[in-house]
């Protein structure tokens, strides 16, 4: 009777049962409640142990995301959205996505990219990507009113914030540009330039390629600045030996402030603090620059990349 009570089977010995009956009985009884104890665990761990796994990937992105500082937003991962996170990752460099289809933050996030399932237009979704402390923004949304309405909030909570919208319709650029944006791409007028440019230069288009895919090594242009502490300032391109160093080629010199850039800079050429250089060269050779010129990203608003 105490087995029968503990188990809460709950009904009572119908008949006079012998010892041995007594017996089978409880046998019985902690048999019954092994198996059913057995298959509500199974049900209980196919039911939350996805939701487990999932609430566990989602809490460690998000305690890295709120470590992020001087990284890039994107907002939007359609299509474009999809080509600028291909690039970030091959760059290595540090961003956060938002965008408000559920499927495609989902599979995001399975490839450990930090992504927020939220409307890119609204404060408060921004505000959780870390916009007060980013570098950059890209808004890729599929329309230009959204891209309008982003990039204006984007504007009025960080203004050293450098942003680059996507535009779709005519005209959208000057609207872009008159909310806040710094630049604007309009892919289809890419893509249809590209596309003429294979037709009438073919041979400049391929070298280009070749010069950006050499083999399995990609080449990338980045621009590196120089700042305090820099054993470059003070120095001619000649005598600071930047192709021997770190094996990049220097295209361009941009003087601090300056609006024009020098193109195939001289030998003579002086490097000051707070000019920036356009090179060519591998990510390994651009970071040796970048430790040369004393460059870690920490760029703020007397530094702006010139609208060109």
């Amino acid at each position: 009777m105490t087995v029968i009570t503990i188990s809460t089977v709950g009904y009572k010995e119908i008949s006079v049962m012998t010892p041995e009956a007594k017996m089978f009985f409880i046998v019985v009884i902690f048999l019954g409640l092994s198996f059913v104890g057995y298959i509500f665990t199974n049900i209980a761990s196919f039911l939350l142990e996805g939701n487990i796994k999932e609430i566990v990937h989602m809490r460690r992105l998000k305690n890295k995301m709120n470590t992020l500082s001087n990284h890039c937003i994107l907002c939007g991962a359609g299509e474009t959205g999809a080509n600028v996170i291909r690039q970030f990752e091959k760059s290595n460099v540090p961003f956060v996505v938002i965008d408000n289809n559920r499927e495609r933050v989902d599979e995001l996030i399975k490839r450990d990219v930090m992504t927020i399932f939220g409307d890119a237009t609204d404060e408060e979704t921004l505000l959780e990507a870390g916009i007060m402390k980013a570098r950059g923004m890209i808004c890729s949304l599929s329309n230009d009113a959204d891209n309008v309405f982003t990039v204006l909030t984007s504007r009025f909570l960080n203004k050293n914030l450098y942003i680059i919208s996507r535009a779709i319709e005519d005209h959208a650029s000057e609207k872009l540009m008159r909310a806040g944006a710094n630049r604007t791409i309009s892919p289809n007028e890419i893509g249809g330039r590209r596309m003429a440019a294979i037709m009438l230069r073919p041979t400049v288009i391929s070298f280009l390629d070749m010069i950006t895919h050499v083999g399995d090594v990609v080449l990338d242009l980045e621009d590196v600045v120089i700042f305090g502490g820099s054993e470059l300032i003070g120095k001619s391109l000649k005598d600071a030996r930047i192709p021997d160093k770190t094996g990049l080629v220097v295209l361009a010199l941009q003087e601090k402030n300056a609006k024009k850039m020098s193109f195939n800079p001289g030998p003579d050429e002086i490097l000051r603090e707070g000019d920036s250089m356009i090179v060519l060269g591998t990510n390994e050779q651009v970071n040796k620059l970048k430790e040369l010129a004393c460059d870690h990203g920490d760029r703020d608003s007397h530094h702006k990349i010139p609208d060109v």
